[in-house]
């Protein structure tokens, strides 16, 4: 790190340097130190060995400089020689408390502002931050005001006490804190103060300090931005954090986790339940974006408890299956599909229990209490035709490099369906709607196979309405996060704008910092007639074609019927009638960017 007493030894060093700089000037072009008079040889000797790499590697170009731009080498003591590290650009966190918009609006703004620099910023509001996740920021910045007696805003208050409350080791942290005020007020800035103070206290690294704002903030904001950008630029080499991009996962390693949040993204007003549930582990996870997350769903613990009574088995009764040997009550609970039986298995049960079925799925507790065993040995040979239990895949909603390495986000709407004019749950959405904070999860990853982000300089459409909006998030957040130069387009829908815009707060950050380049949104139960994402890529046919036409991938993701089916004969249109193109030369365009990576689906 570079503090002010830093930056005065490198002042005095170029001073030393501009002393003497006349009269290498006037020396031959390739000198070495034995060269020097005494006097020089011990000056240069002394500025030397001062010197980190870089700042000889610079002085060696400053003195090169002096003497007309050409090659002059400047021999220094062996640890100060080698070549310069690339200061690569790194990823900084810009979080902001706000009571009444402005420290948000700020922040909004501010982050634009360093993006067009080129510096990766993750924006987090305070009232949504997890205070935990401030041991694993590199860089982490504050936009924070003042309410009343000095008092933080309501929304950052449980950031505010958490800081206070516990003693965190927070000396990997490198940090900044602008505050905003009113002068007029005794207890001026006083939260941004509190911050920065506890901060510091907490063993954090203020590389910039404490900036206090009135009223009046725009440009003091603006120079304190600025200020952030060179800092973290100066600072991006000393990092000792692996930046590198994560390897996927491979095969099926299970991961232990518990539910850190889990939170309702629909209105109380919506006739839906959509689930953001994020997953905290201990070991690190290692995935791509567009990956998925399997998770093998329990048994509800009544209806298996309801069966055993209903046949009279002994619940620990150890059974061996083709799969696996468990009690009867673990393999009903945790390995036994017993929820939605496949027709096949139904038919097995009939000709197990001598009873006339007709083809149909039933869970096994209805077709129990339909159709009774004659007794717990019966029952024992139709746990034999029962099916393992399937594993449930959701689209990983997060990224590692914006979220960490031991925190995973899935979107999971909780499915309803109807067998013989009876609601039933589905029973992994119901499974996993139902955690509650603290509790375990087992999972594995799935890799994202084709489903995959390009090259950073590359455009992306996205088309994914309802939870189809899931791996987009962990596309844009990656985007953002790895400052990616391409362009990014989200057509988005879903029934109404007030109760089912799902993430709509992140989304419209993303729009403001330029993360999202378009967001184009299809309320279908907001207007007269049903109005859905392919009627907006309708609408933007010129401009998806030219999209197309300059290299961008296309990916969609939710309900195969008839969404995907209809936004792929929507492609098809906007190819054919833009593209001057035939039918039948339409499909070849779509085909051949399948085949080349650059169209890619994941419907269910």
């Amino acid at each position: 790190m570079k503090n002010f007493h830093g930056w005065k030894m490198v002042n005095r060093k170029v001073f030393i340097l501009n002393q003497w700089k006349t009269e290498v000037s006037s020396q031959p072009l390739k000198i070495s130190l034995n060269m020097l008079s005494e006097t020089k040889l011990n000056v240069l000797k002394q500025i030397s060995g001062e010197l980190s790499r870089e700042e000889a590697i610079w002085a060696s170009g400053y003195l090169a400089g002096i003497a007309g731009g050409s090659s002059l080498t400047a021999v220094l003591p062996p640890q100060e020689t080698g070549s310069t590290t690339q200061n690569a650009v790194k990823k900084i966190t810009l979080a902001y408390g706000t009571e009444t918009g402005n420290s948000k609006k700020l922040a909004t703004a501010l982050a634009a502002v360093v993006k067009k620099k080129g510096l990766q910023v993750k924006l987090a509001d305070l009232s949504q931050y997890k205070p935990k996740d401030l041991v694993k920021e590199e860089f982490f910045f504050v936009v924070i005001s003042t309410q009343g007696e000095g008092e933080p805003p309501a929304l950052a208050k449980k950031f505010y006490d958490y800081i206070y409350e516990n003693e965190i080791d927070l000396s990997s942290l490198k940090y900044g804190v602008l505050a905003l005020g009113d002068s007029s007020y005794p207890l001026f800035c006083q939260t941004g103060e509190d911050v920065d103070s506890r901060f510091e206290i907490l063993g954090a690294q203020r590389i910039i300090p404490l900036k206090k704002c009135d009223i009046d903030y725009e440009q003091e904001a603006s120079h304190w931005i600025e200020h952030v950008f060179d800092t973290v630029h100066k600072n991006a080499g000393q990092s000792t954090k692996n930046t590198s991009a994560p390897k996927a996962s491979t095969g099926r390693k299970k991961f232990q986790g518990k539910v850190s949040a889990i939170i309702n993204l629909n209105d109380i007003t919506s006739e839906k339940e959509t689930y953001h549930i994020e997953i905290e582990t201990e070991e690190a996870l290692a995935y791509q974006p567009g990956a998925a997350l399997g998770v093998i769903p329990f048994n509800s613990k009544e209806v298996v408890h309801e069966i055993i009574a209903l046949t009279g088995i002994d619940p620990k009764k150890q059974v061996e299956t083709t799969k696996i040997t468990d009690s009867v009550e673990e393999l009903l609970h945790k390995h036994l599909n017993i929820s939605y039986l496949l027709k096949s298995v139904v038919a097995q049960y009939a000709k197990i229990t001598g009873h006339s079925i007709p083809e149909v799925r039933l869970s096994l507790l209805d077709l129990l209490r339909i159709y009774p065993v004659k007794n717990a040995d019966e029952f024992e040979d139709i746990i034999q035709i029962l099916t393992a239990q399937a594993p449930r895949l959701y689209s990983i909603s997060s990224s590692v490099e914006a979220h960490g390495d031991t925190e995973i986000h899935i979107t999971v709407a909780r499915s309803e369906f109807f067998i013989d004019h009876q609601k039933h749950n589905g029973l992994c959405s119901g499974f996993l709607s139902e955690f509650k904070e603290g509790e375990e999860v087992e999972f594995y990853i799935q890799d994202a196979g084709h489903f995959k982000l390009p090259e950073a300089d590359k455009d992306i459409i996205m088309i994914g309405p309802g939870t189809g909006i899931a791996p987009f998030r962990s596309f844009l957040w990656e985007r953002d996060a790895t400052g990616a130069a391409g362009r990014n387009w989200l057509f988005f829908g879903d029934r109404n704008f007030v109760s089912d815009f799902l993430y709509q707060a992140e989304l419209q950050d993303f729009l403001k910092t330029g993360s999202l380049t378009h967001l184009d949104l299809a309320f279908s139960r907001d207007t007269a007639e049903k109005v859905y994402v392919q009627h907006r890529l309708e609408e933007k046919a010129q401009e998806v074609f030219y999209w197309l036409e300059g290299g961008a991938s296309v990916y969609v993701c939710g309900a195969k019927e008839p969404m995907a089916y209809d936004v792929e004969q929507t492609l098809l249109t906007i190819i054919q009638n833009e593209g001057k193109r035939s039918k039948e030369d339409a499909v070849v365009y779509l085909e051949e960017m399948e085949l080349n990576g650059r169209y890619a689906k994941d419907v269910y």
